[in-house]
């Protein structure tokens, strides 16, 4: 068994064990690695930082502009030496993927940012994502440590000490600037329900504007 496949099957492993205590402690845990971190989530707002980071492939992008725009995004945050909650963000990232399927790429943009990027570079990114994605669509990110720095601040996801970074899935509307925060190991069909609720507002809007136009 290859490094990529023992990677995916550990976190596999290790999701379906953290499921399992929450399960049975009620989902109260800590960010530790000693149970499983209790899962919540509250709406917020968040900076776009205007700053240049790399992609998996090493292409310069920016966040806001050329990922998130105009659409529905699943963002998280991750770095590839993590054995604890990484693997198990990262892969309720690919399940919430293989659940949407084609919206990826389209109308869902998923976004993983390491938050150590002076270990994670574009090819360390590559070789990690290998684990976990299954199509287009998903864009793993790093960049300077200044640039990633300035990323996390703006989107409230930034600790100075790694072993302390919360595991934390943000979900939003780059149209509409609505975001939520997705603290724990949250069910990825929780994540696709929110895509869902943001789409179907899209729609309604939509709706609400033509039939404002057409009164007399």
């Amino acid at each position: 068994m290859n490094r990529l496949n023992r990677c995916k099957l550990f976190s596999l492993c290790l999701l379906a064990a953290s499921c399992g205590l929450a399960q049975a402690h009620g989902d109260h845990g800590d960010h530790s690695g000693h149970g499983a971190p209790a899962a919540f989530q509250e709406k917020t707002s968040v900076r776009f930082a205007d700053v240049q980071l790399l992609d998996q492939n090493g292409m310069p992008v920016r966040l806001e502009k050329d990922l998130v725009s105009d659409h529905l995004v699943v963002m998280g945050f991750i770095y590839t030496s993590c054995t604890t909650v990484c693997p198990v963000v990262s892969s309720i990232m690919g399940k919430v993927q293989k659940q949407l399927g084609g919206r990826v790429g389209d109308e869902v943009q998923l976004v993983s940012i390491s938050v150590d990027p002076q270990r994670d570079d574009s090819k360390r990114l590559q070789d990690y994502a290998k684990a976990f994605q299954v199509g287009p669509g998903w864009s793993w990110l790093t960049g300077s440590p200044y640039a990633v720095t300035e990323t996390l601040k703006g989107l409230g996801s930034f600790s100075a000490n790694l072993a302390e970074h919360p595991p934390l899935i943000l979900v939003g509307d780059g149209r509409s600037g609505k975001w939520t925060r997705f603290y724990g190991f949250t069910d990825p069909a929780l994540l696709v329900k929110e895509i869902d609720r943001l789409s179907a507002r899209r729609v309604h809007a939509k709706h609400t504007a033509i039939a404002q136009e057409v009164q007399p």
